[in-house]
């Protein structure tokens, strides 16, 4: 009877631990632009390459698919994907955690139009603001684009990186590791330094060696290279930069909030380049295994692993090769593992390569012996300034990267239906250390909504979004104010170069007077800045600054 009540008690004592047992940190990891054939590629690939690892680190885990879509189509690119699984919301092509203008005829969720271009408030951000927890990104290409944008910034166009980085070095991130070296202005460096953060800019070692929990670490001016052309003595790996960001973030008592993308996998899907996707998705599985292996240790960590949306239409197998249903794995996979770099690499090195070492260049770099007719093609390129031909003589509409890419792809029996996105579900890794496992098939607003009740945020996003994304005319209706718009030069260093406007809110009550200005947390009230727990932005669409709702409470004139 005492081994009968030990073992009870033992048994509820187990039950009661489980039960006890609460999200801490959060990890959700994105391949972009993976389809489900991407990973299967990849999984394949490492089993012909390396027969002892049949098994990818993910693979323990994958226990559903998710359906993503944008607010008015199925088909959606990083922004509206990620953005939903950030806010909750779905949104339009473009858009970055941003409200979407209703489109009636299209819309495929109900549309509140009073609603069109609010700021939307992310669970990265709200586990900042409500937890106390450190924010950290990681990614591999540069720090304004989609993906990451979705999870600290705030605006109708994606391709608005004057808008988007500001409001990432202003939200507070304590770690952000990946590419966009150029595009962080000299004024936001020592804004990040003067918060406490250090700042390396292509300084691997120092990015290796750094001491402290807040850290901004860049490499190459834009996006980082792809895994298979990555220089390991200028470029860390996305497992260590995942690595990196874990050690640092972890050491917050409250926890943490950790976004990693394989960026890449998406663009070599556009490329249609198999080698590329192969590399990058295997690299990115990597940093899934440091992951996870964090999560088993830790106890109280929920790691997500899940897809934007698919690309390509990749298959294994394609009606150009004759009975490719019977193909061996050495008929299907050798061609593909002799490419010792991604089709932009090869480019890069063909383009300053003379004609008479194409041939030679090719086959040491592909295993891939020219036809004659392919060698005159590629001379015929428009873009190959090395071509001894005339003008007259070349195609000036064909660039040598897509002639290349055609012979690679035409070498293998990989198949591609497009170069874009594509509108199928995509697989869901999850690793819970609690009974609530998201498991099954489930849409991008669940998967969002999963993340809230694991991390228990004692208040909803919609209630956060209304009182950190307020209309100023909802704010300082009570107060005089005007919005003073200014023309000036564009100081992002980056290709995105238009006409800019300053645009700043002047409020005034009495002797107080408030001066806001968009896509920071600093306002100055009477001469002095006060910091803010959250970016304000502007929308030029509809001339609105969008803000803290506590902002009023700075001009009250208390008796």
């Amino acid at each position: 009877m005492k081994k009968i009540v030990s073992f009870f008690l033992l048994a509820l004592a187990i039950m009661t631990s489980c039960q006890e047992k609460k999200i801490k940190n959060v990890i959700i990891l994105i391949p972009d632009g993976t389809s489900l054939a991407s990973v299967s590629t990849a999984r394949w690939y490492q089993r012909y390459t390396n027969p002892d690892k049949t098994k990818l680190n993910i693979d323990p885990y994958l226990c559903g698919t998710i359906l993503t879509y944008c607010s008015n189509a199925p088909i959606g690119d990083s922004a509206p994907t990620t953005s939903c699984y950030m806010t909750g919301y779905p949104s339009l092509v473009d858009w970055v955690s941003t409200y979407p203008v209703a489109h009636p005829e299209t819309d495929i969720v109900p549309i509140d139009s009073t609603k069109a271009y609010q700021p939307l408030m992310t669970v990265l951000e709200a586990a900042r603001i409500m937890q106390n927890k450190a924010t950290g990104l990681v990614f591999t290409c540069e720090f304004p684009h989609a993906t990451p944008a979705d999870c600290s910034a705030h605006s109708y166009s994606r391709s608005k990186y004057e808008w988007i980085a500001p409001q990432m070095v202003h939200n507070g991130l304590d770690v952000v590791i990946g590419g966009g070296v150029s595009i962080l202005r000299d004024e936001d460096k020592q804004y990040l330094q003067g918060e406490g953060c250090g700042v390396f800019l292509n300084q691997i070692d120092s990015f290796r060696t750094y001491q402290g929990n807040k850290m901004w670490a860049l490499f190459k001016d834009k996006d980082m290279s792809y895994d298979i052309d990555r220089d390991t003595t200028t470029e860390p790996s996305l497992a260590e930069m995942t690595e990196v960001a874990i050690s640092k973030l972890s050491k917050n008592k409250n926890g943490f909030f950790l976004m990693v993308e394989g960026s890449k996998i998406d663009w070599a899907a556009h490329s249609n380049d198999p080698r590329a996707i192969i590399s990058d998705m295997l690299a990115f599985d990597k940093a899934c295994g440091v992951a996870l292996d964090f999560a088993k240790k830790d106890g109280n960590t929920l790691v997500i692993v899940v897809p934007d949306h698919g690309n390509s239409g990749i298959s294994i197998g394609c009606t150009r090769c004759p009975d490719y249903a019977l193909l061996s794995q050495d008929q299907l996979f050798k061609t593909v593992s002799q490419y010792k770099t991604s089709f932009d690499g090869l480019i890069n090195i063909l383009h300053k390569t003379k004609p008479d070492s194409i041939r030679s260049k090719v086959l040491e770099l592909t295993g891939i012996t020219l036809t004659d007719e392919q060698y005159k093609e590629m001379l015929k390129c428009g873009d190959y300034n090395l071509s001894k031909l005339t003008d007259a003589q070349r195609m000036k509409g064909t660039r040598l990267k897509e002639k290349i890419g055609e012979i690679l792809v035409d070498s293998t029996c990989f198949g591609f239906t497009t170069h874009g996105h594509t509108g199928e579900e995509v697989f869901l890794a999850v690793y819970d250390p609690t009974s609530n496992r998201m498991t099954g098939h489930h849409t991008n607003i669940e998967l969002n909504h999963y993340m809230r009740e694991s991390m228990q945020l004692p208040i909803s996003l919609e209630a956060l979004t209304n009182e950190y994304f307020a209309k100023h005319t909802d704010v300082f209706g009570q107060y005089n104010y005007e919005l003073v718009e200014k023309k000036i030069e564009d100081t992002v260093k980056v290709e995105y170069k238009e006409e800019k406007y300053d645009v700043t809110l002047q409020i005034t009550n009495g002797a107080k007077q408030l001066i806001v200005k968009p896509y920071t947390n600093i306002v100055n009230l009477n001469g002095q800045d006060i910091k803010l727990n959250s970016v304000i932005v502007y929308v030029d669409k509809n001339k609105t600054f969008y803000l803290p709702h506590s902002l009023g409470k700075m001009l009250e004139n208390k008796q």
